[in-house]
C-alpha cells in the first residue's frame, strides 16, 4: 500500500508526515484491497488558523473514496479524515462480505 502526502501551499514538516504514517497504518487491516492513498494537507486561509485535510484511497474495483476533514488543529484534522475514510472502508468491506 503507498502511501502519498502533499501540502498545497503547505509545508508537510516531518512530525506531520510522522502523523499521517502512524495514522494510516490504522488503516493496514485493508490492505487487501486498498492500492494506494493520497493525503492532501492545506491551509484554508492564510488570516486564519484553518486547516483541511483530504485522503483519497485507492481500492481495487472500486471508485476511490474521498474522506475530508477540518479544523484549527492541523493534528486533529489528521485524525477526524483518517476515521471518516475507516468508517467507508469498513462499510465496503461489509457490504463485500454481505453480497458473497
Amino acid at each position: 500500500m503507498r502511501i502519498n502526502i502533499v501540502g498545497r501551499q503547505f509545508e508537510i514538516t516531518d512530525p506531520i508526515r510522522l502523523h499521517i504514517e502512524k495514522k494510516a497504518e490504522k488503516l493496514s487491516s485493508y490492505k487487501g484491497f486498498v492500492q494506494q492513498m493520497d493525503f492532501l494537507v492545506w491551509k484554508e486561509s492564510p488570516t486564519k488558523e484553518q486547516y483541511a485535510v483530504e485522503v483519497t484511497v485507492d481500492v481495487e474495483r472500486h471508485e476511490d473514496f474521498i474522506a475530508k476533514a477540518e479544523g484549527p488543529d492541523v493534528y486533529d484534522a489528521i485524525d477526524e479524515v483518517v476515521v471518516k475514510a475507516d468508517r467507508q472502508l469498513h462499510d465496503h468491506r461489509e457490504k463485500l462480505k454481505s453480497v458473497r
